[in-house]
């Protein structure tokens, strides 16, 4: 295959004004990167100021306890270099990719959506057609791309992502600026969800979400049947 993905990640540490550390979901790109990798896909990474990025120190346990994933990604030299030298959202060229995916964790709520390289390589990839996907807090690098007519890239489309529900059961309603499944129904988003922490993803056409980060691998595996580079799997 040589198809590309460009993950897109935040490049914020800090959770608002609460003083506590944040940044990307650890499982929520190395499930999804190995994924694309393991299905011979290239990857490469930006984020908004580019550079290295932080992760979610939640995110990550000790050696030896973490999910098989997230123990290859913090042992793998390429990765961690990638990691430490993302280009600039401003500098790629979106539509030259055929799939966006944009991990998760609490930092994308804070910088993502005020990024205008962020918008530009959503917007870009959207009137060129190509797969747009994201899972759990993902899905705020979306909210501020439109489409020609100027309604959301979400009007009308089904939608998931990090619900309400879970931002309560978190503890960080308070924290957030702002509801991510809220702002979404806002743009007119057709927003479905799972109970709480239950993997569950939604594909509408090249739009793709999921909801939290049990929900990474199954986000990606619909980036793979869209890209054809993995059998659809069955109904059943």
């Amino acid at each position: 295959m040589n198809k590309r993905v460009l993950m897109i990640v935040t490049s914020n540490a800090k959770l608002g004004d609460s003083g506590k550390a944040t940044g990307i979901w650890a499982e929520e790109l190395a499930v999804p990167y190995y994924a694309f990798i393991d299905a011979g896909l290239s990857v490469e990474l930006a984020s908004p100021k580019g550079g290295a990025v932080p992760f979610d120190p939640a995110s990550i346990k000790p050696k030896g306890e973490n999910g098989a994933q997230v123990e290859r990604f913090l042992a793998d030299a390429g990765a961690q270099r990638r990691c430490a030298a993302t280009l600039t959202t401003a500098q790629v060229d979106a539509a030259s990719f055929d799939a966006l995916f944009f991990p998760g964790g609490h930092g994308t709520m804070w910088d993502l959506p005020k990024d205008p390289g962020v918008t530009l390589c959503v917007e870009s990839a959207f009137r060129a057609d190509k797969i747009i996907a994201a899972v759990c807090h993902g899905p705020a690098g979306l909210v501020t791309a439109k489409r020609a007519d100027g309604k959301s890239i979400f009007h009308g489309k089904r939608i998931n992502a990090f619900t309400n529900a879970e931002e309560t059961a978190a503890g960080l309603t308070q924290v957030v600026p702002f509801a991510l499944e809220t702002r979404l129904r806002e743009q007119g988003g057709l927003f479905e969800k799972a109970d709480n922490w239950h993997a569950f993803a939604v594909r509408d056409g090249n739009l793709i979400t999921g909801q939290n980060p049990m929900s990474s691998a199954l986000v990606a595996q619909h980036v793979l049947e869209a890209l054809g580079a993995v059998p659809k799997k069955s109904a059943a």
